[in-house]
């Protein structure tokens, strides 16, 4: 049986990804959790604050999930191409939902730092890991551009056509 607080985290998922987060009201998230209003309030303070630990929750199972999609690549520019595989991975198994980061972002008051600092630091690690494969910051930060676009473009048009046009760019690119 789940905790409270995983109830309310995976709760939170599904709602942000059917309705937004502006529209996602705490009672809500606690009706469908099934937890106690003092259970909510004791992990958290505020809908800001469990934004906060959703993102957090999310980057960890994101990049765990992109971790074990690459595990079997031995080279960079396999794994670079399997990133994009990912992708398509990703889309199907959510239905194009998108980006859970550049969603939240569209949605929050520019001056709300605490939510946007957590969104800049995913998107930085990200940036990092294609670094760290192809230790070419140049090369990376293009791949990174192109990895982000594919994400706003397939979830916009619900097709992994881009997406495909990019790995295939990327096989060009990476000798």
């Amino acid at each position: 049986m789940k905790s409270p607080k995983e109830r309310i985290i995976e709760t939170t998922f599904q709602l942000f990804a059917g309705q937004g987060y502006n529209s996602t009201g705490i009672n809500q998230i606690i009706s469908e959790a099934e937890v106690a209003k003092a259970s909510f309030y004791q992990h958290f303070k505020y809908k800001e604050d469990l934004c906060v630990e959703f993102l957090k929750v999310r980057h960890e199972y994101w990049f765990n999930e992109l971790n074990n999609f690459l595990a079997k690549e031995k080279d960079s520019k396999s794994k670079i191409i399997k990133a994009f595989d990912f992708l398509m991975y990703m889309n199907e198994k959510e239905n194009f939902r998108g980006c859970s980061f550049l969603n939240i972002l569209s949605e929050i008051p520019t001056d709300n730092i605490k939510i946007l600092n957590v969104i800049q630091s995913h998107k930085a690690d990200l940036r990092n890991y294609f670094l760290e494969i192809l230790n070419d910051d140049v090369l990376s930060d293009h791949i990174y551009m192109l990895f982000e676009s594919s994400i706003i473009e397939s979830q916009l048009f619900k097709s992994n056509e881009l997406i495909e046009k990019s790995r295939k760019i990327i096989t060009n690119l990476i000798q």
